[in-house]
């Protein structure tokens, strides 16, 4: 059952990363937590420190998002233990590295359910109890990759995250006045998993240092932001300049960048 003195953040993709980081910024704001992902054991391990410090309570839940089912369960689940959800953080996500072709459809469906379909499905489960309370916080987790040209291989991930702009965009003024708010938050370059994941941690390692930001600042951007009202935040100086930059130059030198980015940081076919 739900503390009754203290608001209720649900954050998916909250066993690593940028989603962990999250949980810790909602739990030092004295946010209750309902934390899911695929690895139980990470997340007991994570409500536990958590609980600790902050005297929240914490509740994991394993979820694979990549279930078209598994929005309804999750909710299904929180209605059973009588939890309202007043947060909702949709940053569970990885990239499908190798270019398109040499992609099994399976894996590129999975991944359009886990970032595109689930962070919609979530939101569409999660907004009629904030409408209806006149309070709510919806942070999607987008990337500045939303923002530039496409690369070649990770071939989705732009796009989806581009997506992801543009619904948290919608969302946010359909919402506006009636005590929600929605934001696009986008990183760039942060030191997590992702990169392990993707087998790409030694290329992307040459990159500079300045470039780089880590998931504890990420994560304390964005809770501010959304509590801001911001409707995109793009994470640190570096970042909006990219983003900005990408407005200005021409579509076919932008797209030039783009090839020469993807050929040296891109894992090798």
């Amino acid at each position: 059952m739900q503390t009754a003195e203290r608001r209720l953040a649900l954050i998916t993709g909250a066993s690593a990363g940028i989603g962990a980081a999250l949980a810790r910024e909602y739990a030092a704001h004295g946010y209750d937590l309902v934390l899911t992902a695929r690895r139980l054991d990470r997340l007991d391990t994570l409500g536990a420190e958590l609980t600790g410090r902050h005297r929240i309570t914490t509740h994991a839940i394993a979820a694979d998002l990549a279930d078209p089912a598994a929005p309804d369960a999750l909710f299904a689940e929180l209605g059973r233990r009588r939890l309202m959800v007043d947060a909702l953080v949709n940053n569970a996500g990885y990239g499908v590295p190798g270019h398109y072709r040499r992609t099994q459809w399976a894996d590129q469906a999975a991944f359009l359910q886990v970032l595109v379909t689930s962070v919609c499905h979530l939101s569409h489960l999660a907004l009629p109890g904030m409408m209806e309370r006149r309070f709510g916080r919806i942070l999607n987790v987008a990337s500045l990759a939303g923002l530039v040209p496409g690369s070649a291989g990770h071939t989705l991930y732009g796009a989806a995250k581009s997506f992801i702009i543009k619904f948290s965009q919608s969302l946010a003024l359909e919402a506006m006045g009636q005590g929600v708010h929605v934001t696009a938050l986008c990183p760039g370059f942060t030191y997590s998993e992702f990169h392990d994941v993707t087998g790409t941690r030694a290329r992307m390692s040459q990159l500079p240092e300045f470039m780089w930001m880590t998931a504890e600042e990420v994560a304390r951007q964005g809770y501010a932001a959304v509590e801001r009202g911001d409707v995109m935040h793009v994470t640190g100086g570096v970042n909006r300049g990219i983003a900005r930059l990408a407005k200005l130059v021409p579509e076919r030198a932008a797209l030039g960048l783009m090839a020469r980015g993807s050929r040296r940081f891109r894992a090798e076919e």
